[in-house]
């Protein structure tokens, strides 16, 4: 009887203003709090890089047989060889990714356009491999706020890159002007359906999102094979491969080659202007974040809790699609059996990151795209394998996730009470 009547109990007239008091934190680009808001955002995640940075060199040097055998030689002989190892591996990387400042130099020194656009294409390819980062990212710390665990982002990039691409390249006569939202709406209304069905068990049938998600991973990967090697696959091609998008649905290209850089950048930067003004500036996202940090207060407030989390795997799914669909806009213009690099599994690590906040998430994006565009010069020229810098993301990460660590290493304040970090709830939660 009691627990009935709390049931039926009317909404206190005060219960709204006590959840703003409780979950509103600083922005970091709000006002005076603004100013401890970016300092809870970027300095342990910042902290974490050079950290995970020193370390990363460390196992450069117990991976690389020149330094033991240098050391055979004598112990001065092996610290200047450790030395060299690590600044050759991180002077590739850095010129792998955001370019030589000698060959920039030159390049502006001589005019030579051609030159000038080889000298800026690490920078510009480590911007296009960030930007397929920036969609996933938010649309798994989206997810976060609100309380649901998106762990099938992965799957939400299938099926949002077989929906846009379909309609890339079946409508021909359309500008470009529409044939291109069209198209990048096509694959964000795929991510939001497949968001959608966990979304709707979590919320009606009381389904755990995390198992339902990964479930539905493993479908999106078979629906896609099933499509690209029957009713999507290209007639002239003996490969699982779809038909290209026609011009009309590709985005534009910025400078010309070799350089790949594309509309699709800005296009994440707006998306992410938009989830930061939906999260913090609208009634819907003040909702979302209330339901994520305690969703029986929120009922008590009178919230739909229901249509909240089936709203939230919905956005998530369709920031995750359009992650998808960027890919072929952009990059390949066709889509392929694995075509996806493990974007979406890589985005719970980003999103944790960024600490959930879609300028976080940004910045992440832009150091995962710039370490993922590096990796490869880092191999070719110091013989350091690609897989180092997976040591590094999990290290940072590992850092991030406990940052007491940090604070421990550099002697950091404990925040105050008003300066709590964002969390989640557990995946045991309700």
């Amino acid at each position: 009887m009691t627990e009935q009547a709390n049931q039926n109990e009317a909404p206190r007239p005060d219960a709204g203003k006590i959840l703003l008091e409780e979950i509103q934190e600083p922005s970091p680009l709000d006002g005076k709090s603004g100013k401890r808001g970016i300092g809870q955002i970027i300095l342990i995640p910042f902290l974490a890089v050079i950290t995970g940075l020193l370390l990363g060199g460390i196992f450069i040097i117990l991976t690389t047989e020149q330094v033991y055998a240098a050391f055979g030689q004598s112990f001065g002989a092996g610290m200047q060889s450790a030395w060299e190892t690590v600044r050759i591996a991180y002077q590739a990387l850095f010129n792998g990714s955001i370019g030589d400042p000698k060959a920039i130099i030159s390049a502006l020194g001589s005019g030579n356009q051609l030159e000038i656009r080889k000298a800026f294409n690490p920078f510009l390819e480590s911007l296009v491999a960030s930007t397929p980062y920036i969609f996933a990212g938010l649309a798994v710390a989206l997810g976060f706020r609100a309380g649901v665990f998106n762990i099938g982002a992965e799957g939400q990039i299938f099926v949002g890159a077989l929906a846009g691409t379909f309609v890339g390249y079946s409508i021909p006569g359309l500008p470009a002007y529409i044939h291109i939202p069209l198209t990048l709406l096509a694959g964000a209304a795929g991510g939001a359906f497949w968001g959608f069905i966990p979304g709707w068990l979590k919320a009606k049938t009381g389904g755990h999102e995390v198992i339902n998600t990964i479930m539905m991973n493993y479908i999106a990967f078979r629906l896609s094979d099933w499509l690209l090697n029957g009713p999507m696959k290209r007639p002239d091609s003996f490969n699982p491969i779809s038909p290209a998008i026609l011009d009309s649905a590709k985005f534009p290209v910025f400078f010309g080659p070799p350089t790949r850089f594309h509309m699709g950048f800005f296009a994440a930067l707006l998306v992410a202007w938009l989830v930061y003004w939906f999260l913090f500036k609208t009634t819907w996202g003040f909702d979302l974040r209330t339901v994520g940090a305690n969703p029986k207060a929120a009922k008590y407030a009178g919230m739909n809790v229901t249509r909240n989390v089936i709203l939230a795997m919905v956005i998530s799914g369709a920031l995750a699609g359009m992650a998808g669909i960027n890919e072929v806009m952009g990059v390949n213009y066709n889509l392929a059996m694995a075509f996806s690099s493990g974007y979406g599994f890589d985005s719970i690590a980003l999103a944790l990151l960024g600490n959930n906040h879609p300028v976080g998430v940004v910045l992440s994006a832009l150091l995962f795209g710039t370490l993922r565009n590096g990796a490869t010069k880092m191999q070719v020229v110091a013989n350091i394998p690609v897989d180092i810098i997976s040591i590094l993301q999990a290290v940072i990460l590992m850092f991030i996730a406990a940052p007491a660590i940090i604070r421990t290493i550099y002697r950091l304040r404990k925040p105050a009470e008003g300066d709590s970090e964002i969390t989640v709830r557990s995946w045991g939660g309700n």
